[in-house]
């Protein structure tokens, strides 16, 4: 009974707090989402009202139970960003981001170090201030652009391609910080070793998860229900997060490495929408647990901090972002953009924040100061991006024309420069040929002593079993170290010139040396000296003379893999060829700007439907609407374009717009031009083409698609020919086609 008791003495303030949280995290979400501000701030004025510092409202009694949820909803909250990450993004963000992402936080980290040392701060507080200060917010910058509608332009991608980089780098500040705050020094090896550990363990894990997880989900996909589903997902998440606690690391990065494995298998859209409501929950409780640790009196005392700190922010990270964006190679008006939409921090700075508190390195004011400067700049955002173009014009007329010409021509130049030379293709197919089955064959190694060895140590060949095993399963992967060409292509055209043929075969013959040196780790692990030098002897000798079957077995495991690693961009691409339906169009609506040099052109002569089957709904002009325009319509300045077609489709024409300097609005339209079907059984038009039908002329619309015996064409010619039972696609009035299919 006493049991009982006790039990029920800890859950009350549990369930209690937990409530508490949750109501006013609520009331806070309907009052922000009312005033059409971010809910993050919500949740941060809805835990200072239930915290402990705020006594005109119910608080919380147990404050190291909402700290245990705290936790769990960080947890979630970069087990989502992982999802929505996979590290294929990263390969595609290209040098642009990139270099934007490294000038931000190298700039920031300096700047808030030496901020926080000039308002006299301890080191390890101005430390971890520059890096808190360095990181951007995903959340606020995806929510002002999906508000102001900016999300397609050119800029916006540089933006969201340099958050994904700045979300790695945060991670890798995580276990840089926490190797700094252990040491309380600024040991270069300590460092060094922490970067190869992460790197060791990262490719370990992203290399293992591919090969592993998305085959499990496959298999088991038609056993899964959502419930299910939901469960492995957190599971794997949970058992990543162990994993990564136990080697060291914090257990953010363990969620954010199985939410980014995660994010390269085929339910990776599915997984997430499970996911979000479970992120969401336990993300409110993170951002008001936040909310709970602001102090009114150290918001007073710390003001002047605030306030710099804040200037500090919204200056410095527009300034060197912008300078990132320059050097990468962009125009001057995106680069502000970029620069300007930079300005503020979020979700990763409370994150380090609370590591810093965790590891007791860091002062208690530093918290509180760090959620006042990231509610100034989260309000601050919108009005940055908004003023960043009339900002860049303000910039082109007063700066010199010198400089403007510069830049116009750096850009230029920097945009000309595409391809990757010869060289850099093979170095860098060489460094990921060592560095992936490096770290596999190191693993395997270490796990063999580790579990396999003790298993058998104690029969008579346990340690000749347990080599034998090890060598077996690795065998694959020294082949491939050694002898397994990569960038064949290139390869052979450096040997034509005699420079780089001496750099080439030294690159082969180190890959061999090093394939030697593992095996006699390997079997030195397991042998004394002697007996590893002539096991080495005759492991080398067998070696040579079974390549082909090393080979073919390599080769099967790389397939897996590749398979694996592609798998949701297959399935992507098979979406996107022509057998797609019609009704995968949609409408989008395109600005044709002032300075737009396709003005004045007809569309014969812009051929836009033929180039890229683009087919132009209506155009409308200030108060008069052209419907199904001719093809000798011309498209003037002011005018508000409605185009049809696939996402591809759309992308490529937005693309097309943007080389000629055309602003991009893509609000989807639902004005009187619709999209309808029509069953082909009147034989009326039976036997004619397109044209001769006259659907185009008595419905004032266009055929953009036929299914015909189960094969679909998306937008045919109007030559084609109309058969029984054919379905057809058109897009035009609603109240004529309405019309045409009564009678």
């Amino acid at each position: 009974m006493s049991l009982v008791a006790e039990t029920t003495h800890h859950l009350k303030p549990l369930i209690s707090d937990l409530g508490l949280i949750l109501m006013t995290g609520g009331i806070a979400v309907l009052l922000f989402k009312k005033i059409k501000q971010p809910l993050v701030l919500g949740y941060l004025i809805a835990g200072f009202l239930a915290g402990n510092n705020f006594d005109f409202f119910p608080t919380v009694t147990d404050k190291a139970s909402v700290e245990v949820w705290a936790e769990i909803g960080i947890i979630f909250l970069l087990f989502s960003l992982g999802l929505e990450f996979s590290f294929k993004k990263l390969m595609k963000v290209g040098g642009t981001a990139s270099i934007t992402a490294v000038t931000q936080i190298i700039t920031m980290t300096i700047l808030g170090y030496f901020a926080g040392q000039w308002m006299g701060w301890e080191k390890m507080d101005s430390i971890f201030l520059g890096v808190i200060l360095s990181i951007s917010s995903t959340t606020i910058i995806l929510k002002t652009f999906d508000e102001l509608g900016v999300k397609t332009q050119k800029f916006a991608g540089i933006v969201i391609g340099s958050l994904i980089v700045q979300d790695i780098v945060a991670i890798l500040m995580m276990v840089l910080l926490s190797t700094i705050a252990v040491s309380q020094q600024f040991s270069g090896t300590e460092l060094l070793l922490s970067v190869l550990k992460l790197i060791f363990f990262l490719t370990l894990w992203f290399v293992g998860g591919i090969f592993f997880i998305p085959t499990l989900l496959k298999r088991a996909k038609n056993l899964l229900t959502d419930e299910m589903m939901l469960i492995i997902s957190i599971a794997l998440c949970l058992m990543m997060v162990i994993l990564a606690s136990n080697v060291g690391f914090s257990p953010a990065l363990g969620a954010f490495i199985m939410g980014s494995i995660i994010a390269e298998t085929t339910q990776a859209e599915h997984i997430e929408h499970l996911v979000k409501p479970v992120k969401d929950l336990f993300g409110a409780v993170f951002f008001v647990s936040v909310g709970m640790l602001i102090n009114p009196d150290t918001l007073v005392e710390y003001a002047f901090p605030v306030m710099v700190l804040t200037l500090v922010t919204i200056l410095g990270q527009s300034i060197s972002s912008t300078t990132g964006a320059l050097l990468s190679g962009q125009p001057l008006k995106q680069s502000i953009q970029t620069g300007m939409s930079l300005s503020q921090i979020g979700e990763f700075s409370f994150i380090i924040a609370t590591l810093g508190m965790t590891l007791n390195v860091t002062s208690d004011f530093l918290y509180p100061i760090v959620v006042a400067v990231s509610a100034v700049t989260t309000f601050t955002t919108p009005f940055m991006v908004k003023f960043a173009v009339p900002f860049s014009n303000f910039l082109e007329r007063k700066l010199p024309k010198k400089w403007i010409k510069k830049i116009e021509r750096y850009s230029s130049n920097s945009q000309a420069i595409k391809s990757a030379s010869n060289w850099q293709i093979v170095l860098q197919a060489y460094l990921t040929q060592v560095v992936i089955h490096s770290v596999i064959i190191v693993a395997v190694i270490l796990l063999s002593s580790e579990y396999i060895l003790p298993l058998v140590e104690n029969s008579r060949f346990g340690n000749g079993l347990a080599a034998l095993i090890t060598l077996f399963i690795l065998s694959p992967f020294f082949y491939a170290l050694s002898l397994r060409r990569v960038a064949v292509k290139e390869v052979e055209a450096l040997m034509m010139e005699r420079k780089y043929r001496g750099t080439i075969i030294m690159m082969i013959l180190l890959r061999m040396l090093l394939t030697i040196f593992y095996l006699g780790f390997l079997l030195n692990t397991f042998f004394s000296p002697g007996v590893a030098l002539i096991a080495l002897i005759i492991a080398v000798v067998v070696y040579i003379l079974f390549p082909k079957k090393l080979n073919k077995q390599y080769h099967k495991i790389e397939s897996h893999f590749i398979k694996n690693l592609n798998a949701r961009e297959i399935i992507k691409a098979s979406r996107s060829r022509s057998d797609l339906t019609p009704w995968d169009g949609h409408m989008t609506t395109f600005d044709i700007a002032k300075e737009s040099n396709i003005a004045g052109k007809t569309l014969e002569e812009l051929q836009i439907r033929e180039t890229m089957g683009i087919n132009i709904a209506f155009i409308k002009r200030g108060e008069i609407m052209i419907d199904i325009p001719s093809r000798n319509e011309r498209l003037f300045p002011g005018d508000e374009v409605c185009v049809i077609g696939t996402d591809k489709q759309v992308e490529d024409f937005k693309e097309y717009l943007d080389r000629h300097e055309i602003e991009v609005n893509t609000s989807i339209t639902e004005k009187d031009i619709v999209l309808k079907q029509l069953e082909m059984n009147n034989d009326e038009f039976i036997g004619k083409s397109i044209r001769e039908s006259q659907i185009r002329e008595k419905t004032h619309g266009l055929v953009v698609g036929i299914e015909r015996n189960g094969k679909r064409l998306l937008n045919p010619e109007s030559h084609m020919v109309l058969e029984k039972n054919d379905i057809v696609w058109i897009v035009g009035s609603k109240k004529l086609i309405t019309d045409f299919f009564r009678k």
